[in-house]
């Protein structure tokens, strides 16, 4: 307690910065707080897919695992999140969301997305994980993992099975009619009212 209270003591603001201080700090607690809720970050600790269109450029992926196969017995979830652990599970999901967040904010994802090396081998993983009868006892395949598939110049689950649960084509125009479950917008009603207004009068 001794070395909080000493802590404490160097870092306090002293003189005319306790005002200000406290300003900024609140500042920010309401900034991360309005962000957290903006964001939708809560719902990301659920295994709801509509959670993935929290982002509008997921949608073409929403839209092809829905019409697939996988849509009626997976969820995103269970292809893209290591199954192994629930704590490695949790911070797979933090750390791929906190990157997803920061290429989408500035605008920096390309027309058609491609998993990265360690979201692969995640992937890949949960393949063999959910398919391991018929990859070890009906066919001499799937008896190694990511990374030895990497070692021997091998192939992946995708190699082959292309259109799995997402079509070829998953570029951002590729289902422009899909009906996707994208969330309300955060913009406030009389906002709205007041923009449909204004162009109603022109």
């Amino acid at each position: 307690m001794s070395k909080l209270r000493f802590f404490w003591n160097e870092v306090r603001p002293r003189g005319g910065w306790k005002y200000p201080a406290i300003i900024i700090c609140g500042a920010f607690v309401g900034l991360f707080v309005y962000t957290f809720f903006a964001s939708r970050a809560y719902s990301y600790l659920s295994n709801d897919p509509a959670t993935c269109v929290n982002c509008h450029i997921m949608g073409p992926y929403y839209a092809t695992w829905m019409h697939s196969s996988h849509g009626r017995n997976t969820t995103c979830n269970d292809c893209h999140v290591p199954q192994d652990n629930k704590i490695k599970g949790y911070y797979f999901k933090a750390t791929d969301g906190l990157r997803h967040s920061v290429i989408f904010t500035v605008r920096g994802e390309s027309q058609a997305i491609q998993a990265i090396e360690a979201s692969s081998q995640v992937i890949m993983d949960n393949c063999i994980r959910c398919h391991t009868q018929l990859n070890t006892e009906f066919v001499n395949t799937g008896r190694m993992g990511y990374r030895e598939m990497k070692d021997t110049d091998g192939k992946a689950c995708w190699d082959c099975h292309r259109d799995v649960p997402h079509t070829r084509s998953r570029s951002l125009s590729s289902t422009p009619n899909a009906r996707v479950p994208m969330p309300a917008s955060n913009v406030p009603d009389w906002l709205l009212d007041m923009v449909k207004n204004a162009e109603m009068k022109k």
